[in-house]
Formats: structure tokens, sequence, C-alpha cells
């Protein structure tokens, strides 16, 4: 496990995150939110620059960590970010903007994801990141998975839940959810799946064109 855990901080250092994503991860961490980690935050940019992502959406604004990721490999792409807190998206707003992102790639919404998610347009977004409220990932991803193109991926942040998930004495409800989402994930002939260790463990759902007929 030592290997392992070495292995998983040199991914972790290998990463030089700009001055405007170290700042924004810096506000995080003073205001109690969890961000996604420099590695975790450098595949999203890989998988939207590689999906030539025009659409994003994530669910989860924070101050703007995992969203100024996304810019950095789709910087043509619009960003519709859902938070319940203002101020978080405010302080968010401003890092995009000082990061040289133009104001009208940015579309904040405030408001409960649970609530908002269903008003969205179906397979209009080529990247879903679901950062937000652990008890309610399931329900997410089910959002997630009808926003997304075929071809498109969903991404869950946190999908490892601090270790906990991997850990078959821990039983609440959070890690059970996640534990669920994974084995219907793994089990679903809908998407092609994959979960990475690094960070707190990002799952990763390519969605499939259906059959004809299905």
């Amino acid at each position: 496990m030592a290997g392992k855990e070495s292995n998983w901080k040199f991914a972790e250092d290998f990463v030089i995150e700009r001055a405007e994503i170290a700042g924004a991860r810096q506000h995080s961490i003073e205001l109690g939110i969890e961000p996604v980690s420099p590695a975790t935050g450098a595949q999203l940019a890989v998988i939207a620059a590689a999906a030539s992502a025009t659409n994003i959406i994530e669910i989860g604004t924070g101050v703007g960590v995992s969203g100024l990721w996304f810019f950095t490999g789709a910087p043509q792409a619009t960003l519709t970010s859902i938070d319940f807190e203002q101020d978080y998206q405010q302080s968010a707003k401003k890092a995009f903007i000082d990061s040289g992102v133009p104001a009208n790639r940015i579309r904040l919404i405030a408001g409960r994801a649970i609530d908002v998610l269903p008003r969205m347009n179906e397979q209009s977004y080529d990247v879903v990141l679901v950062d937000a409220d652990p008890q309610s990932v399931i329900r997410y991803v089910e959002h997630a998975l009808r926003l997304v193109r075929n071809g498109g991926t969903v991404l869950v942040a946190h999908a490892l839940w601090r270790g906990r998930v991997a850990d078959p004495a821990q039983r609440d409800d959070t890690v059970t959810g996640f534990r669920s989402l994974l084995n219907e994930i793994a089990a679903s002939d809908a998407v092609i799946s994959s979960l990475s260790p690094v960070g707190d463990g990002l799952l990763q759902m390519t969605k499939l064109a259906a059959a004809p007929g299905n």
C-alpha cells in the first residue's frame, strides 16, 4: 500500500497549477470547501480537450477550481454551473473573469441542483461533472446521463469518498450510495466506465448511443 500511496502523491505533485487555479484552491480551502485535487483537475482538462467540448455543465460550482480546469482544456467552451451558494458562485465568476474567460461563456445558476436539473435540456452537453451533495449522487448521475450527449462523458468527483468506499467496514449512507452507484455503472451496457484513484476518486462514464430499436 505504501507504494501505491507514493504513486498517488507523485501523480498529484506532478501537476503544476496555474496561479489563478492555485489561488482559487486556497480560497476554497479557507472556506471549508473541498475542491477537486490537482491531478483530478488535470484529468478534467484532458477529458474536456479530448471531447473538444463546447458545452460543459457542472453540478457544484464551489469557488471555481473545477471550472478553471475545464477552461484550461476547453477554452472556447461555455460552462453552466449550478450551486446553492450564491456567494461561492460570485467568487467563482470573479476567478473565471480574472483568468481571461469571457463573461458570455459563464452561466451560473443559483439553486438546489435537484430542482434545477429537471429543467435542463436533454443531450445538450459534452461533459457533465457531478461534485455536489454526496447523499444525492445517484439522483445527480441519473440527471447527468440524461443531459449528456451520446459520446459525451459524465464525471463524478470524490467517487471513493475519502478512502471509505474501498473499506468494507464502512457502511454509512454516503458510502453505501457511492458503492451502489459504482456497482450499477459497472454493470451498465449504456456507458463505458472507468474509476480512477486520483484525488478522492474520479468515476468516468462515456454515454453510448442506444442500439437501433431500443
